[in-house]
């Protein structure tokens, strides 16, 4: 059963990776955001969901023929079989994108079953095709070629790296237009709250700075008088 509460992951789907980076920063934890990976889909809303992983190591030829495929406990296979609803697909294929982690069927495959996402510090293949589903996915770059020639799929739901980022079981992935950002399972809420609330401020800010105001005691709130304004707004638009 998922831990992630229907309001913590409606507050998650409206912050930016940006501001959740900035909350991470403040408790010492640098290297959540997963590095050179973008986002193909044309989806515009966030990415919100709990870490089902995919792990991936080096293919070793006479383990990893074609004929693995027809095990069903392959772990490929599985992966796409069991992630959960609302989950997102997180795999590491060791930032190598020559190649492909997953392709068209396997992608839409996760989003007939409603998962939330993928990422993949690898490549897709079926760039074009899977950039036209309505499920968010994150890649390095498009890669044509089966993984069986370069990685071998090893393990799933185990603690992996993703694009230098550590990424648990269970860990929050947040995925928008500038990437994906890894919460820890246990500061999800309280990330959440406090990005949430962040945000509110920032969009107080970015009026105020679009109408003329300077950004001097506004961003960051370092006068008295920006936290009047600030309440003023707040109940002049209702947030």
């Amino acid at each position: 059963m998922s831990k992630l509460s229907p309001a913590t992951r409606q507050k998650l789907m409206g912050v930016s990776t940006a501001t959740l980076a900035s909350c991470l920063f403040k408790r010492g934890l640098r290297t959540q955001f997963i590095q050179d990976v973008s986002r193909l889909s044309k989806s515009e809303q966030n990415m919100v969901g709990e870490a089902f992983t995919l792990r991936y190591m080096p293919a070793r030829e006479d383990l990893n023929p074609m004929e693995v495929f027809k095990d069903r406990s392959h772990p490929q296979r599985k992966a796409v079989e069991e992630c959960p609803e609302g989950a997102v697909l997180v795999i590491d294929s060791r930032k190598d994108a020559r190649a492909a982690s997953a392709g068209g069927i396997l992608v839409g495959r996760l989003m007939a079953r409603g998962v939330a996402g993928i990422v993949t510090d690898g490549g897709l293949r079926d760039s074009a095709e899977i950039a036209q589903l309505g499920i968010p996915a994150y890649h390095q770059r498009p890669s044509a070629p089966t993984n069986l020639t370069h990685h071998q799929a090893i393990d799933i739901n185990v603690p992996i790296g993703c694009g230098d980022a550590p990424v648990f079981p269970g860990d929050v992935i947040v995925g928008d237009a500038d990437g994906v950002i890894v919460l820890p399972a246990h500061l999800a809420q309280e990330i959440a709250e406090e990005a949430f609330g962040m945000t509110i401020f920032e969009d107080f800010v970015t009026e105020q700075v679009r109408n003329g105001r300077s950004i001097m005691g506004l961003y960051p709130n370092t006068d008295p008088q920006t936290t009047i304004d600030f309440e003023a707004w707040k109940n002049k638009v209702g947030r």
